[in-house]
């Protein structure tokens, strides 16, 4: 298990993801917590962003990825995410939590999460 980790809470990403037709066509809001686990030594040693995990570049990929996905499930949503954040920094350690804000369920107003990991033990 990494030492390290950078932590990303509160994302909130517009996506079209649901079972129901009106999901997938109208979308919804998501919010998205996630690790990106490795050895921060370096830039916290010599202050340096290069010995780290640029997390605005994944801010930033992610929510620009969200206005793209269409898929059923809040499963697929969180693989689609884990590819996206190795192909930003390659096979490391990554952990997420995953919520759809408002599942469309009668008289439920809590949140639905998926937690899924990558080289996380």
């Amino acid at each position: 298990m990494p030492f390290d980790s950078i932590h990303v809470q509160g994302l909130r990403l517009w996506a079209h993801v649901g079972v129901f037709e009106h999901e997938r066509r109208d979308g919804q809001w998501f919010e998205l917590e996630f690790w990106l686990g490795g050895d921060l030594q370096a830039a916290a040693a010599n202050d340096e962003l290069a010995g780290s995990f640029d997390y605005a570049l994944a801010i930033t990929s992610l929510q620009r990825h969200s206005r793209t996905v269409c898929c059923l499930t809040i499963e697929h949503y969180s693989e689609l995410i884990l590819e996206q954040l190795e192909q930003l920094y390659g096979p490391i350690a990554i952990r997420l939590e995953l919520s759809k804000c408002q599942p469309p369920i009668p008289g439920f107003l809590g949140q639905v999460s998926v937690l899924r990991q990558r080289r996380w033990s």
